[in-house]
This record gives structure tokens, sequence and C-alpha cells, in this order.
């Protein structure tokens, strides 16, 4: 359960990221109000996620997958660049993240 609890603070944090881009667009108030309500569950399911999980592990996949969908996601909602810089940061990042897992369960 506690990862599922991860996987959703993962889905709440991208989806409050991708607001911050789409409030650059207009109405502010409605975007700022998705950004915050989206934050909100976000640290709460990772705050229940953490309570068995390490801490390490959970925050490195949070940020890690989180930072890797963003820009995955800002390369195909925003059309923003996407080169082979960013690719193999995004493939390191998630090796990074199944390797600080993959220590816990050996």
């Amino acid at each position: 359960m506690h990862w599922i609890y991860l996987i959703f603070a993962i889905v709440f944090e991208v989806a409050g990221t991708l607001s911050i881009k789409q409030a650059t667009y207009g109405n502010t108030y409605f975007w700022s109000g998705v950004i915050t309500v989206c934050y909100i569950i976000s640290f709460t399911l990772i705050y229940y996620a953490t309570q068995k999980i390490e801490i390490g592990i959970a925050y490195a996949i949070w940020a890690g997958l989180g930072t890797s969908l963003i820009a995955i996601l800002g390369w195909l909602i925003f059309k923003e660049d996407m080169n082979l810089m960013k690719v193999s940061g995004i493939v390191f990042i998630i090796i990074g993240a199944v390797l600080l897992k993959l220590q816990t369960t050996v």
C-alpha cells in the first residue's frame, strides 16, 4: 500500500509542477489553487509512504521520477527541447533510483 501512496505522490507532484507552467498562460488564480491542492496531496501521500519506505529511498524515487516525468511531459505537452543530454540525464536518474531500491533489498 505504501508504494501506491508513493506512486500517487509522484502523480500529484507532477500535476502540480505542470500546473505551474500552465499558470504562465493565464487564469493564475485557478492554477494557483490547482498547484496548492496538488502539492498538499503529494506531500500528504509522501508522508504516508515514508511510514514503511525508507525516507532516502522514497524521496529519491519521488524527486527523481517526478523530475524525469516533468522533462518528458514538458517535451510532449509544451514542445520543450529534448536532446541527448536530457535523455542521458533522465536515464541516469532512473538508474540511480533503481540502484537505491535494489540496495535495500540485497
